[in-house]
C-alpha cells in the first residue's frame, strides 16, 4: 500500500469509527473530533475545533480531570493506555452520559507528548440497565418476604 493511501485509509478507519475518537493538544483544545464523537456527543466538529474539553466533562469532575490531564502531559504516562476509565460525560444539549475510553499519547520525533487522544465508547444503556438491576436486588432484600423463614 503506498504511503498516500495508507494515510487515505488511517483517516478513513478514524473519521468512520462508531466510537468517539478526539485528539486533544497538550493544553486540552480539541484538534481532532471524528463522526463518533459527533454522535455521541452531539457536537459537530466545526462547533468544537479549538475548543476546550471541558465541553464534554462535567463542572464538578474538571478540577480532577485538569489535574490528571496535567500530570499525564509532564509525565508522558497514564495506565489509561490499557486499562478503561469510566466516567460520566455531557453531551452538547446538556444531558450526562456514561463512558468508558482509552488513551492513546502521541509523540513528536523528538518524543516529546503532543496531547492526548482518546477512544470513547457510550456505556449509558448499559450502565442504566446494571443501575436497574441492583436497585431490583436490593429491593427484593429489603422486602418482608426475602427475611421470611418457611417452617
Amino acid at each position: 500500500m503506498q504511503e498516500d493511501s495508507y494515510e487515505w485509509l488511517c483517516r478513513q478507519i478514524v473519521d468512520e469509527a462508531p466510537d468517539a475518537i478526539i485528539f486533544a493538544n497538550r493544553d486540552g483544545r480539541i484538534e481532532l473530533w471524528n463522526s463518533g464523537a459527533e454522535f455521541i456527543f452531539g457536537y459537530t466538529a466545526v462547533e468544537v475545533m479549538g475548543q476546550s474539553l471541558d465541553c464534554i466533562i462535567p463542572e464538578k469532575l474538571r478540577a480532577r480531570h485538569w489535574d490528571g490531564y496535567q500530570r499525564v502531559m509532564a509525565t508522558g504516562s497514564t495506565r489509561y493506555g490499557r486499562q478503561l476509565l469510566a466516567v460520566p460525560a455531557i453531551r452538547k444539549d446538556g444531558s450526562r452520559i456514561s463512558v468508558e475510553f482509552t488513551v492513546v499519547l502521541p509523540r513528536s520525533s523528538a518524543g516529546e507528548v503532543l496531547g492526548a487522544a482518546a477512544i470513547i465508547r457510550d456505556v449509558t444503556a448499559r450502565w442504566q440497565k446494571e443501575k436497574e438491576l441492583k436497585e431490583r436486588l436490593n429491593q427484593q432484600l429489603k422486602s418482608p418476604e426475602a427475611g421470611a423463614v418457611s417452617r
